[in-house]
């Protein structure tokens, strides 16, 4: 049962809630897919895409619930990341939490072992 995670501005999630479905942010619309990180990979996502970015959300979402539209492709040095071709239900969402800056302007990563 791995989690894969999102971090997007508030914005977005909250269309996303408003809609129920998410088909993607700027750059995942531009790609045809959504992107998605594993646990391991969510630091260096947040870091390299999201630093300086205030308002931000993460949500988990259970990959095996996905179907076979989520494609695990190559990506960062040839480790495989979660790509959903397909848009996402909110129903699908198993939860949510803000995701603030760290003092060094990085956002606050939350234990993703929490549920």
């Amino acid at each position: 049962m791995p989690l894969m995670y999102k971090i997007l501005p508030r914005s977005e999630w909250d269309a996303f809630v408003a809609s129920g479905t998410f088909l993607g942010s700027t750059v995942d619309l531009q790609d045809g897919y959504i992107h998605f990180s594993y646990a391991h990979q969510v630091g260096e996502t947040s870091r390299k895409y999201f630093s300086g970015q205030p308002d931000l959300m993460i949500f988990a979402v259970e990959a095996d619930n996905l179907g076979p539209s989520l494609k695990n492709e190559p990506s960062r040095g040839g480790d495989l990341s979660p790509h959903l071709y397909a848009s996402l239900a909110l129903a699908a969402v198993l939860w949510s939490k803000k995701l603030p800056l760290a003092l060094d302007g990085t956002p606050a990563l939350p234990s993703l072992d929490e549920v």
